[in-house]
């Protein structure tokens, strides 16, 4: 029985890392919960199926010593959590964005490859079926030289009305580093990471200070310091062209699109449902085609991390792709910022 703990006993932690757990007891045991607020992390342990609470992770590594570690903590806290996970022999798995900066995210890899352990991050958009099949198709050749893709990751009116997402030092930023960052990864997952070469982007703070309430509830407009919406292109060293849109809050007709557009020379493909299509004499000719998208991702997430930490050979976003999408975001942050392209 290999041994399980998490830091950070909010929604995610429970909706997605204690859930799986749950469900492999049979080679898990589920020992204890981190988290700062002594009552929530009580509340959490007895509610989840683990042993005991702690308000300290110190203490809960040096007692429990466990061999699995969700991290699912406020982004700020990401680094020195995973850090310390490593150090006591844990393979970790850590919840989007793998930390605040690059650098932070370099240091995590470069660890846990000393170490020789897991270090894994939930980007579970990669576990879908439609994933596998619009990746298959690219790798196939399917779609010939893809040089345009649109990666969308949009909201009409959709700030998060709980937890730090609104919170700048908690966080980091606002919908690029919670939502967008997923498409970014679908994105440069299918396209089997492509070396960068520019990164131009801007960003707007125009409706979340104004504005108080939307579909996820409300926030206070006058704590909101992240920015509202996100437009990039990344120039790849190969003349390919990757355009990035991601907002909480824009004046647009659909209520949210999260979704990657593939434009290749032979064919097209979207991801989420999958499907693949050309043209023939100007008619648009179906080539593949999922009719409802898989919402399996998470619990495929999870569990490609829990045997990849038992020793098998299966795919996870590890610590180097967790790097090159850290590396992308503060990019995009940075080139928005100074009003000028970054080059990598």
């Amino acid at each position: 029985m290999k041994k399980v703990a998490i830091i950070g006993a909010g929604q995610v932690a429970e909706k997605v890392h204690a859930a799986y757990y749950l469900t492999r007891t049979a080679d898990l045991e589920l020992v204890a919960v981190v988290d700062p607020d002594e009552k929530r992390g009580a509340d959490f342990a007895t509610q989840n199926g683990f042993a005991r609470s702690y308000v300290d992770a110190g203490t809960m590594f040096a007692t429990e010593k466990p061999d699995l570690v969700s991290i699912c903590t406020p982004n700020r806290f990401h680094f020195d959590n995973v850090m310390t996970a490593l150090r006591h022999g844990a393979a970790v798995m850590c919840e989007k964005p793998p930390a605040m900066t690059a650098n932070e995210a370099r240091m995590m890899r470069d660890f846990a490859a000393e170490k020789g352990l897991t270090l894994a991050y939930d980007f579970h958009h990669r576990f879908a079926t439609d994933m596998t099949e619009v990746k298959r198709a690219y790798l196939d050749g399917v779609l010939g030289e893809v040089y345009v893709t649109k990666a969308k990751a949009l909201r009409r009116s959709g700030v998060p009305g709980w937890g730090s997402f609104t919170n700048k030092a908690l966080q980091g930023g606002g919908p690029l580093i919670d939502i967008g960052i997923h498409m970014l990864d679908a994105a440069m997952y299918v396209l089997d990471f492509p070396k960068v070469k520019k990164v131009t982007a801007k960003m707007f703070q125009k409706i979340g200070t104004k504005k108080s309430e939307g579909t996820f509830g409300t926030w206070d407009p006058t704590k909101y310091d992240v920015e509202d919406a996100v437009f990039a292109f990344i120039e790849f060293e190969n003349g390919g062209l990757l355009e990035l849109e991601t907002s909480f809050v824009l004046q647009m007709k659909d209520k949210a699109v999260l979704n990657v557009e593939f434009f290749g020379d032979e064919a097209g493909a979207t991801l989420f449902p999958a499907e693949v299509y050309t043209d023939q004499a100007g008619e648009l000719v179906t080539l593949l085609k999922r009719d409802v998208a898989d919402e399996e991702r998470h619990v495929k997430s999870m569990e490609a991390f829990v045997n990849r930490a038992l020793g098998a050979d299966v795919m996870v976003a590890d610590a180097e792709q967790g790097y090159q999408i850290q590396r992308l975001i503060e990019a995009i942050y940075e080139s928005a910022e100074k009003g000028e392209s970054v080059y990598l």
